[in-house]
Formats: structure tokens, sequence, C-alpha cells
């Protein structure tokens, strides 16, 4: 995937965008009268682990453990 950026093809449409560091798709479909703007940064790995593991039923002590395996980031 490292590669994908640098394709011809992805670099003459100007399919991707990089926003605060992170290269991601360009907004599409695009129309002549409409912004194209990207309204949000991207999410970072693991920004929301924290609430999701929390929401599917893991307490603080499992969500812990998790991350001490690395498997949480």
């Amino acid at each position: 995937m490292a590669e994908v950026p640098y394709h011809a093809h992805i670099q003459e449409r100007n399919c991707l965008v990089e926003v605060e560091g992170v290269a991601q798709p360009a907004p599409a479909p695009r129309f002549s009268r409409t912004l194209d703007a990207i309204q949000n940064p991207p999410q970072r790995p693991g920004q929301d682990a924290e609430a999701v593991l929390g929401d599917w039923g893991f307490s603080a002590q499992e969500q812990q453990a998790l991350r001490a395996a690395g498997a949480v980031l």
C-alpha cells in the first residue's frame, strides 16, 4: 500500500490528499460548484479505543491487559 500515493494514475487524478501528515482519499465525487475540502483531521490509531472497548463491555482492567499485550494501541 505504500506505493499507492506514487502511482501515476492516482497522482494525475489527485485522488489523495494529505491532512496532518496522513494521506487519505480526496472527497468524491467532485462537482464544479461544490467545495471539496476535508472537514476534519483523520483519526489516529487507537484514538477511540477506550470508548469503543468500554461500549463493548470491557472493564478498565481488561482494557489495560489488552494494551499490555499489544493487542490495542
